[in-house]
């Protein structure tokens, strides 16, 4: 939980600047470093083109408060030590105001370890990670945790009298936590997880976990992994007569990257945990405003939640800017997400108050892929 002490000072200073600065527009820049290229590519490009269609719309509309907003991207190939150095170059080249849709737990943990967003005091709003604990300050997650998502699925499970659970997973030094969390959700919905199998951290190795599902069948696999490595997974696993363990997988693994990939045996059924609501139909004003800014576009990839996740995350970057009237800062950034509790984005409510955990909504919803790769439900 952030404490109202660490954003005191930072909400006095932007209030000071406010008074003291003259109005006048600024170009609000917003950096992202994220993989553009390699095996989780499509994500980092979809949440960035979700950005930048956010800011497309702001600026037409005349920007916020006169202040516009532009996105800066650079590609870290998914590697820790590039996400750091990025940053840094991007901190020193481009000065911008805030972070946003960087990926991958290790990822995080590299940049927080490294002090940079603290020396530079720049916030990171829009990320994924697999990380169960609160976030420290200057870090804002959009969604819901990875604990609010295996809580549905394990309960969605049981309901449907799936009681014996297969755990894949990414061998990094949270996973000990994570399994653990597993089997207390597991223990809540009257089920027991009988095979934990991993696979190397920032690799598609996932020869040995499939024997080990096969050795001793699960009726369920729940999938913590990267989208590259599910789908190595799903590939292999089903590839054997004894692969037909329903597979379940967290939201951190993309749709569109799977169809790409697998044949449309290998696709039909697969379920997924998704923690925005769906992009492709009308349920919000929210909604309605991210297809039609998708119409008529040329985009660099398709349509997808993590798109969709970008488009939000643009708003509330926004939202930011226009809190802090004339004169945006990077302290003032931090403060102004810092204040948003309960903030309706036009049917989807986004708290990054002291109170919210750290996640920036708990909603969780689980969607069932057709043969073709589609959401079917």
């Amino acid at each position: 939980m952030k404490s109202m002490a660490f954003w005191r000072p930072l909400l006095a200073a932007a209030t000071m600047a406010v008074a003291a600065l003259p109005a006048a527009a600024v170009q609000v820049v917003v950096g992202q470093v994220a993989p553009m290229s390699g095996l989780e590519a499509r994500q980092g490009r979809a949440f960035g083109v979700g950005l930048k269609l956010s800011f497309d719309a702001i600026n037409k509309a005349g920007g916020v408060n006169g202040h516009t907003l532009s996105l800066v991207r650079k590609d870290d190939l998914g590697q820790p030590e590039q996400t750091v150095a990025l940053t840094k170059a991007l901190v020193a080249e481009n000065r911008p105001m805030v972070l946003a849709g960087y990926f991958g737990t290790r990822n995080i943990a590299a940049l927080v370890a490294s002090g940079t967003l603290e020396k530079e005091r720049l916030a990171l709003v829009g990320y994924r990670s697999s990380e169960l604990r609160a976030p420290p300050p200057l870090l804002f997650n959009m969604h819901a945790d990875l604990r609010e998502e295996l809580t549905k699925i394990t309960r969605h499970l049981a309901t449907i009298g799936i009681n014996r659970l297969g755990v894949f997973y990414e061998d990094v030094p949270a996973s000990g936590e994570l399994l653990k969390l597993m089997d207390e959700l597991a223990a809540a919905s009257s089920s027991r997880i009988v095979v934990r199998a991993s696979y190397p951290a920032g690799t598609t190795k996932v020869g040995d976990a499939a024997e080990a599902f096969l050795k001793e069948p699960p009726q369920a696999i729940v999938m913590l992994t990267s989208t590259g490595a599910a789908a190595a997974f799903i590939e292999r696993y089903r590839m054997a007569p004894k692969g037909t363990a329903q597979l379940v997988a967290h939201s951190g693994v993309d749709v569109e990257q799977l169809s790409q990939r697998l044949s449309e045996q290998h696709m039909q059924g697969i379920v997924i945990a998704q923690v925005t609501p769906s992009p492709f139909r009308i349920s919000s004003k929210l909604t309605r405003e991210f297809i039609e800014a998708t119409a008529g576009q040329t985009l660099e990839v398709p349509v997808s939640y993590s798109m969709f996740e970008g488009y939000i995350t643009g708003r509330v970057i926004a939202e930011a800017v226009r809190r802090q009237g004339r004169t945006p800062t990077r302290e003032g950034m931090a403060a102004a997400l810092a204040s948003l509790v309960n903030f309706d984005f036009g049917g989807y409510v986004v708290d990054l108050g002291p109170n919210a955990g750290g996640n920036g909504t708990r909603f969780v919803e689980l969607t069932i892929l057709s043969n073709a790769g589609k959401i079917r439900q």
